[in-house]
This record gives structure tokens, C-alpha cells and sequence, in this order.
């Protein structure tokens, strides 16, 4: 199986299990960590951890094994590493607050605003 399958999972479970304003981040080219990032927005701690668990769970049975989870109950904020794909389960507060998708979608410095820096 390829990355491309593992995301349209991830998506799907997200879907299923009631994940609100999902959003795939394509990060290949921007990082050397992962090509995807997912951000999922749960409607509490306990929505957050399940949703990553049964993205877990479904990852497992197609043959993906997931290298980590971090957050538990009590957390407004679970990730999911799935190497190729890192999912970020957050409750709307913590969505706002760290606002990942706007972090993600910066593109490099252009060549004015380089010049601009190193003056």
C-alpha cells in the first residue's frame, strides 16, 4: 500500500467517526519529517483520543503501523504519528489557538522579502 491509500483511511475514519473541519495538509517539500499533516476537530477530549484510536486501529489493519500517539483524556490537543502522515486531533479552542493550518501553509520567503531579512 502506498502513502495515498493510508490518507484516504485516515480521512474516511475521520469522516465516519464525526470529525468536524477536516483539513489534509500537503507538507512534502516543506518538511523532512512527514508528506501529510491532517488537522481534525473533535467536540471534546474524549471525541479527540477516539478518533485517533480508531484511525489507529483501521491503520493496523491495513498493514501501517503507527510509530506514536501523544494526549490523552483530559488533552485538547491528541496526535497521531502514522510516519508518512501526522494527524492533529484538536478541540476547536486549541485550533484556533495554535492555528496550524496558517503555520503550514507559508510558503518559503520570496527573494524581496530575503533581501529585506538580510539587510
Amino acid at each position: 500500500m502506498q502513502v495515498e491509500d493510508l490518507l484516504k483511511i485516515v480521512q474516511d475514519v475521520l469522516d465516519d467517526r464525526k470529525g468536524h473541519n477536516i483539513v489534509t495538509l500537503d507538507v512534502r517539500g516543506k518538511t523532512s519529517f512527514t508528506d501529510y499533516m491532517i488537522v481534525v476537530t473533535g467536540t471534546s477530549d474524549r471525541h479527540l483520543k477516539s478518533l485517533c484510536d480508531y484511525v489507529v486501529e483501521k491503520a493496523k489493519e491495513a498493514g501501517f503501523k503507527p510509530l506514536g500517539i501523544e494526549g490523552d483524556l483530559g488533552s485538547d490537543w491528541v496526535l497521531l504519528d502514522l510516519a508518512d502522515i501526522i494527524v492533529h486531533a484538536m478541540t476547536s479552542e486549541a485550533r484556533g489557538f495554535y492555528q496550524l493550518e496558517k503555520l503550514w501553509s507559508v510558503d518559503g520567503l520570496s527573494e524581496t522579502d530575503d533581501e529585506i531579512v538580510n539587510d
